[in-house]
C-alpha cells in the first residue's frame, strides 16, 4: 500500500505504537521545571565515568535500558536501534550502545536527531521490517562545548542569544502489539535551509527557517491546519528563534502562537544561571518528548501533536572556515491511541 503523503511526508497505513520511553538528565536539567517528570536525574555530570564523552555514552545507554524496561521488552527482542548525538563519528551513541548488542544505525541530524531516529524506526515497523525498534539520542553540555566552542576550563563568556546544551538522553521503544497509548501517525522529512547565518551562538536564528518550512509542508501534506494540533512543538529554537518562527509562518498565513511550545524554552527556569535563551542539543527535544509530550498524549489530555525537532548543521571545521550554518527540521505526527481511525482511511483522503 502506498503510504506517501503530499511532497515530503509518510502517513502509515497502520499507526506505529510508542510502547515505552524514558528521559535521563543531568543535575542542571533536574533543577528545572521538568526535572520531576524525568525517569532519572544524575547528580554527577561525569556519571561515574572518566571523561565527558564517556559520560554521554552512559546517559544514552541508561535511557535505552529504562525505556526497554518500561516497555517490558528485552534487548534481544529489539530488531534495530536508531541513535544519534553531536560528537564526531557519533561516539556517544556507538560507545554507549555497543554493550546492548542490538543491530545499530547511526542517525545524524544535529539537534534534530530525535526526529529522523523516530521516523526511521517507525518506517521500519510500518514497512514490516521490524516488530520492535528503538530510537534514541543524547547530548552533554561539557562534551558539546569542548567540541564546538571552548572547553569549560577556558571560562569564556556567552552572549544572551546562546543556548545551553542539555545534558541527558531520551529513548523510545516502538512496536506493533496494540499495547501503546500513543501512536506515530506519520512524519515529514525536512529540507536543508540556509539563510546565511554564521553566528554559532545564535542557533535559534539558524534553525527557525527550517522549522517554518517543515511545519508548513507537514500541514499541507497531511491536509491539516495548525489548530488541528493541541501542540506544535519545536526542538530548541529558544526565545530568539521562536519570534523569528512566528514571523516566518505568518508570512505564509500560518498562526501557531496559541498552540506552540519550544522544548528549549521549557527545560530551564528563566532565572537558572547560564541558560540564556534556553536549552539546545539532541537531548533537549528528546527529554521533553519523553517527560512531557508523550505523557500528555498518553493520558488523553492532548489528542494530537506535531513534534518538530530542529538542528543546525555545522561542524568545527565549517564554523572555523566562516561558512554559513544550514539547518534542518523534521516533523513527527503523534496521537493519543484510543478511538483513532485507521491510517489507511486517513491515507485514502489524501
Amino acid at each position: 500500500m502506498n503510504q506517501m503523503a503530499g511532497k515530503q511526508s509518510v502517513c502509515f497505513g497502520r499507526p506505529v505504537e510508542m510502547i515505552g520511553y524514558a528521559g535521563v538528565v543531568g543535575k542542571k536539567e533536574g533543577e528545572g521545571p521538568l526535572g520531576k517528570y524525568m525517569d532519572l536525574v544524575v547528580e554527577d555530570p561525569l556519571f561515574g565515568q572518566k571523561n565527558w564523552e564517556e559520560s554521554e555514552s552512559q546517559f544514552v545507554k541508561t535511557a535505552c535500558e529504562i525505556a526497554l524496561r518500561k516497555a517490558k521488552r528485552k534487548k534481544e527482542e529489539v530488531r534495530m536501534v536508531f541513535c544519534g548525538d553531536l560528537l564526531g563519528q557519533m561516539i556517544a551513541s556507538s560507545f554507549g550502545l555497543k554493550q546492548l548488542d542490538i543491530p545499530f544505525y547511526g542517525i545524524y541530524g544535529a539537534c534534530s536527531s530525535s526526529g529522523p531516529a523516530l521516523s526511521a524506526a517507525a518506517m521500519a515497523l510500518g514497512g514490516g521490517y521490524a516488530d520492535t525498534a528503538l530510537a534514541a539520542c543524547s547530548s552533554h553540555f561539557a562534551s558539546a562545548e569542548k567540541e564546538f566552542r571552548f572547553p569549560l576550563g577556558y571560562g569564556n563568556q556567552r552572549p544572551w542569544s546562546a543556548t545551553r546544551t542539555v545534558t541527558g538522553a531520551g529513548a523510545f521503544v516502538l512496536g506493533n502489539k496494540k499495547a501503546g497509548k500513543v501512536v506515530v501517525r506519520g512524519f515529514t522529512t525536512g529540507k536543508i535551509k540556509d539563510y546565511g547565518i554564521q553566528d554559532p551562538f545564535n542557533m535559534g536564528a539558524c534553525m527557525a527557517p527550517a522549522a517554518a518550512d517543515t511545519i508548513c509542508q507537514s500541514l499541507e501534506d497531511f491536509c491539516k491546519s495548525a489548530c488541528d494540533f493541541d501542540r506544535i512543538v519545536t526542538g530548541d529554537l529558544g526565545a530568539v528563534g521562536q519570534k523569528l518562527l512566528f514571523s516566518l509562518l505568518q508570512d505564509n498565513h500560518v498562526d501557531i502562537t496559541k498552540n506552540h511550545m519550544d522544548c528549549g524554552m521549557q527545560i530551564y527556569e528563566e532565572e537558572q544561571q547560564d541558560t540564556h535563551a534556553g536549552g539546545s542539543g539532541c537531548a533537549a527535544s528528546a527529554v521533553v518528548l519523553s517527560g512531557t509530550i508523550l505523557p500528555k498524549l498518553a493520558s488523553g489530555e492532548w489528542k494530537r501533536g506535531l513534534f518538530v525537532p530542529t538542528g543546525a548543521l555545522l561542524s568545527q571545521i565549517s564554523s572555523n572556515q566562516g561558512r554559513n550554518i544550514p539547518s534542518i527540521a523534521h516533523a513527527v505526527w503523534l496521537e493519543h491511541a484510543e478511538g483513532l481511525q485507521t491510517g489507511a482511511n486517513q491515507a485514502e483522503r489524501m
